[in-house]
């Protein structure tokens, strides 16, 4: 008996153990203690969620921004493109011979520069090309223009550019207003 009443001893002492550390009736202190650390647990994984759902709209609306941006700079790169092929082109030697030719134009001759000091630097020379044709100047005779002063008068009443030509002009030169005006020396300088 000494055997069975020294194991039921070591029962009851586990049992006591077992009643203190794991309490078998409702006790209202422990379901208390728990509730605030629930609601904590359930409010920060709610927030995490939320601030996750706000983070990955906000990364979704950047990759659309970012898509959209990417497109509009493609267009643009071609444009750019497009736009300097058309000024390549405009700027090439042929296509620049051609323009100048079209507006009558000749390559010029050997060129002359002016020092600052007023001397010429070369001999100029006269392009070489197609002759130009004379202009058909207005006929000039002095015996209409005295006998008739309304010919020589504008519209208006005032003389035209033709009746004030300068008496030391030759007829195959008109008078220039700026003949006796000498370059400034700020436009030599550069």
């Amino acid at each position: 008996m000494s055997a069975s009443s020294g194991s039921k001893g070591a029962l009851r002492d586990r049992a006591a153990r077992l009643a203190r550390l794991l309490p078998l009736g409702p006790s209202g202190g422990t379901q208390a203690a728990r509730t605030p650390f629930v609601l904590l647990v359930v409010l920060l994984l709610g927030g995490g969620l939320i601030t996750l759902l706000m983070l990955n709209s906000s990364l979704n609306e950047g990759s659309f921004q970012l898509t959209k941006l990417k497109k509009q700079t493609t267009e643009l790169t071609d444009d750019e493109q497009e736009l300097q092929r058309d000024v390549d082109s405009y700027s090439a030697p042929d296509a620049l011979l051609q323009r100048a030719r079209g507006l009558g134009m000749v390559p010029g001759g050997d060129p002359a520069f002016l020092e600052p000091n007023g001397t010429v630097k070369g001999r100029p020379s006269p392009a070489a090309g197609p002759p130009v044709p004379p202009r058909a100047e207005p006929a000039k005779n002095p015996e209409a223009a005295s006998a008739d002063p309304s010919a020589s008068a504008s519209p208006s009443g005032s003389p035209s550019p033709s009746a004030s030509t300068s008496p030391s002009a030759s007829p195959s030169e008109p008078a220039s207003p700026n003949s006796s005006v000498e370059p400034s020396p700020s436009s030599t300088g550069r």
